[in-house]
């Protein structure tokens, strides 16, 4: 039957169709039947290359022929120094100018001459943020300038061979002993000890544990072998390296830790956890430990004392219990053991201040600080604070406000204690048998003024 001419036209349509998505999924298109004109083909315009521009040499800030330049003693390094020049805002590209066989001396030289103490230990005081960063030197700062010397420094350590240790160490020792905020310095100076000189860098982290850098020689403890983390732990008091070594293998060291008065709190209480956990899987306390607990509830610390208390006390020895002191001194040292000790109580554990209050019990005094507040309710002439006096009795004691008491209780002049947040007052008066604690008084403390902001 002959095709009409819609599907010979449908049929012709359908194969260009086909033709055009063949050639777009890469199949090579069937030659079209239909004739097609014929096209002028022009050629494109010939363009020229222009050729290549060489790019100028960078702009050299140092005219110094390295090649006669004298760097045999530190005097002549010194003399480059002074030429080299450097300053807060070009030291870092000038120092990249200096080749590497006259970078050793200039390093040596550098550091032997000292001076890299940019900040001032800080004295902490209320209301004042600690710094954590070094200042960057001035724009102008020069060669002499602490803060820029403290940079050139770190360039110069990173320029140091093994060899050269023992020249430079006595500006090693002079580095790691520099305070807070400064830890860089420190830690690049530790560093700069190969690590088969345990003895150099044992040196080093000792002074710089001395110098409050516990931070800054965590890393570096980790590099160090077992004796040698023994003795940081018991000579330099080093808390980081205590807790590397364990107390299966390392009993008399954790001993000497519990009674250790310049070991840090966690680090002690860290100790006795790990000495009772090991003595109650043994059943027994043993003897050393024991010691060591007794020595312990005599504590400055009040924390330490409170947990060897506890610890005696639960084998039955309450006899190290706090006990009214006869003088104010004592009885503020027997509220700080108490404060620390009613942390680690239950919550049907009786309190311990009932053995020091009066018959009638406890006055009470909570002030809060609202810094919103427009009106004064009490009437005491502050519209931000208000007032509220308890009495409670001996049945019904705990102390109050035990976390932030206990903060507070680290700094105290005569019976008044403060923390951040949080003022205690102790007003402790003659009674029946001696001395009684009568009334605790907690004042909010107000926030710190904000900082001014600066002025664009």
């Amino acid at each position: 039957m002959p095709r009409s001419r819609f599907t010979r036209a449908a049929l012709g349509t359908l194969a260009t169709l086909a033709a055009l998505v063949g050639a777009a999924c890469g199949e090579t298109p069937r030659a079209s039947t239909t004739p097609q004109p014929e096209r002028t083909v022009v050629a494109a315009p010939v363009r020229s290359v222009e050729p290549m521009q060489d790019t100028p040499p960078p702009v050299r800030l140092l005219a110094i022929d390295w090649a006669k330049v004298p760097l045999v003693t530190v005097d002549d390094a010194l003399a480059v120094w002074r030429t080299i020049a450097p300053t807060g805002e070009d030291w870092q590209e000038k120092l990249d100018e200096v080749p590497a066989t006259a970078a050793r001396p200039l390093a040596i030289a550098l550091l032997l001459g000292g001076s890299f103490t940019c900040m001032a230990p800080q004295l902490r005081r209320e209301c004042t943020q600690p710094h954590y960063d070094v200042d960057p030197p001035a724009h102008a700062a020069t060669f002499d300038a602490p803060c820029l010397r403290r940079l050139l420094a770190l360039w110069a350590l990173d320029h140091l061979e093994p060899a050269d240790v023992p020249t430079v160490l006595p500006a090693l020792r002079s580095l790691v002993a520099i305070p807070p905020p400064e830890s860089q310095l420190v830690e690049a100076a530790i560093a700069a000890v190969p690590e088969y000189d345990r003895a150099t860098r044992l040196e080093l982290v000792g002074l710089a544990l001395a110098a409050g850098q516990s931070d800054a020689v965590d890393m570096i403890l980790t590099t160090l072998d077992e004796p040698s983390l023994v003795t940081a732990a018991t000579r330099f008091h080093s808390a980081s390296a205590l807790v590397v070594l364990s107390a299966d293998s390392q009993r008399p060291t954790y001993i000497a830790a519990v009674t250790d008065e310049a070991l840090s709190k966690s680090a002690r209480i860290g100790a006795i956890a790990d000495l009772l956990t090991i003595d109650v899987a043994n059943a027994r306390l043993e003897p050393d430990l024991h010691a060591a607990l007794v020595t312990a509830t005599a504590s400055a610390d009040c924390g330490v004392a409170a947990v060897a208390i506890r610890a005696l006390v639960a084998t039955g020895e309450k006899q190290y219990l706090p006990k009214r002191g006869k003088t104010v001194l004592a009885m503020m040292r027997t509220l700080c053991v108490i404060a620390s000790y009613e942390r680690l109580q239950g919550a049907d554990d009786p309190s311990l201040l009932a053995g020091l209050v009066p018959a009638k019990g406890l006055e009470r005094l909570a002030v809060t600080y609202d810094a919103l507040g427009e009106t004064d309710e009490d009437g005491d002439g502050n519209v931000h604070t208000s007032r509220q006096l308890d009495l409670l009795s001996r049945d019904a004691l705990a102390f109050p406000q035990t976390d932030e008491a206990t903060r507070a209780m680290q700094s105290c002049e005569g019976t008044v204690c403060k923390s951040a947040d949080l003022e205690v007052r102790y007003v402790i008066k003659p009674g029946a048998g001696g001395l009684r604690l009568t009334r605790i008084e907690l004042w909010d403390r107000p926030p710190c003024p904000a900082a001014p902001v600066p002025m664009p």
